[in-house]
């Protein structure tokens, strides 16, 4: 495309034409888009030639970094012998099916078939429907209501923004809809108070037994949650957390949805987030990892219980490009790659732990009250006083300031309100991890200065 529109221009195209995701359009274009050409490694690079360190991996995604030559080659020889087929009306192609063997042979054991989809956004909506299926085939329809938690991030689409927790996107919309029900986070620099962050974890995940009391279990269909919150803040929850909500959820028989968009394919340093917490969903929605961001793919993984009765029945829903073959052959070729190079023990053993290590340092800097990290995952809470966890009171201002200071240095980082937010490829090296810290530091300390 950029051959046939001079890159000068493709901003100004951009602004003419383009309605960006999440964004005030108004001030976007007032500003102008940042238009990448490139992308090398865990490097991408603007069309002035400017090089950044992507320690986000575009959006949490690409996973096994930029340039991967095998999944063009790939995907390339896929479209020449057949670049589309459905896989409605009894029909499959081979990447589809290859693609549900390999994704669900690192899982678990009880979790042994996947349903395809284009996105995170359509897993929710599509395990959403799921659920209901599954409890209307067991004789119980009553149970239409589910849980969510504050804060949480499930995606945009009616299902998803509803499920999720963030104000923002309910105040458009008319959201949630209706019997969609939300509790407390595991947050507890924000929201421990006096309790050890031990204890905090209990006493949040007991929110779920007491919402249970006030429906009544036998009217809820599942509870769903991010084993690390990723849009939230990389939220990371206390150890007792997921254990007890685990109980919860098996006591009084409703499904357990961990979703893995974010956490799923070595972000954690396992294969999945949950696995990372030593827990068994009954669903997991997945997408981003899947394929590293190279072509959209998502779907649901299901757990035996759940698919056993699924199978029984007709389950009317799909889409259009479900297990669509170029799409799952880019899937292979990312899950091959990650398999082969030993990119999820690399992030377990060897880059996690560095990166862990650079990322914990910045507890000591007078603006930090609080680091988190698993795996390629992190989050660095900013504070106006470390000792009493005060908080700035325009949290989102400083955090945009030290990210926009970060762009300006070479290095992409996300903010969410007053945290910082990392997620780079799972091939980074130790000298861009360093480069990143360097970079974070001099943003933190241009910060204390402003802001203090």
């Amino acid at each position: 495309m950029t051959r046939t529109a001079a890159l000068s221009n493709i901003a100004a195209i951009d602004a003419a034409h383009h309605i960006h995701p999440f964004s005030d359009m108004k001030k976007l274009n007032e500003a102008g888009s940042r238009v990448i050409a490139r992308g090398e490694g865990s490097t991408i690079i603007d069309t002035n030639g400017k090089r950044y360190l992507d320690a986000f991996a575009g959006l949490w995604c690409v996973n096994i970094g930029y340039g991967r030559t095998e999944i063009a080659d790939a995907v390339r020889a896929q479209m020449d012998e057949l670049p589309y087929y459905n896989t409605f009306f009894g029909t499959t192609t081979p990447p589809t099916a290859l693609l549900a063997q390999k994704v669900t042979a690192h899982a678990g054991p009880n979790i042994n078939h996947v349903f395809f989809t284009n996105s995170g956004s359509e897993a929710t909506d599509t395990w959403f429907r799921m659920a209901r299926v599954y409890w209307a085939a067991l004789g119980k329809p009553e149970k239409t209501h589910f849980i969510s938690r504050r804060n949480g991030y499930h995606g945009s689409t009616v299902a998803g923004a509803s499920l999720g927790g963030m104000k923002y996107m309910h105040e458009q919309g008319s959201l949630p809809i209706e019997k969609i029900h939300h509790i407390g986070q595991p947050y507890w620099y924000a929201e421990g108070a006096d309790l050890t962050p031990e204890e905090f974890g209990v006493t949040v995940a007991r929110e779920l037994e007491a919402k249970l009391d006030e429906l009544g279990a036998e009217n809820v269909a599942a509870f769903v949650a991010e084993p690390i919150q990723g849009a939230g803040g990389v939220i990371v929850p206390p150890s007792t957390y997921w254990p007890e909500i685990a109980r919860i959820c098996k006591e009084r028989d409703i499904l357990l949805v961990a979703d893995e968009v974010i956490c799923g394919f070595g972000r954690t340093g396992s294969w999945f987030g949950h696995q990372h917490f030593g827990f068994e969903p009954d669903m997991a929605p997945v997408a981003k990892g899947l394929s590293s961001g190279y072509l959209p793919v998502g779907g649901v993984l299901v757990s035996d219980r759940v698919a056993s009765v699924i199978m029984q029945t007709d389950f009317n829903h799909g889409y259009t490009y479900s297990g669509h073959p170029v799409c799952a052959v880019a899937a292979l070729e990312n899950l091959r790659i990650i398999e082969e190079e030993k990119l999820v023990e690399r992030v377990r053993d060897d880059i996690g732990p560095y990166f862990a290590k650079a990322w914990h340092a910045f507890t000591d800097h007078d603006l930090v009250g609080e680091t988190q990290a698993v795996g390629l995952m992190a989050g660095l809470q900013m504070a106006k006083d470390k000792k009493t966890r005060e908080r700035f009171e325009k949290p989102d201002a400083i955090g945009t300031w030290v990210r926009n200071h970060c762009v300006e240095n070479g290095l992409i980082l996300r903010a969410t309100g007053d945290r910082m937010l990392a997620s780079p490829p799972l091939i980074i090296t130790e000298e861009e991890v360093d480069f990143m810290a360097k970079t974070l530091k001099a943003a933190l300390d241009a910060a204390w200065k402003e802001w203090k």
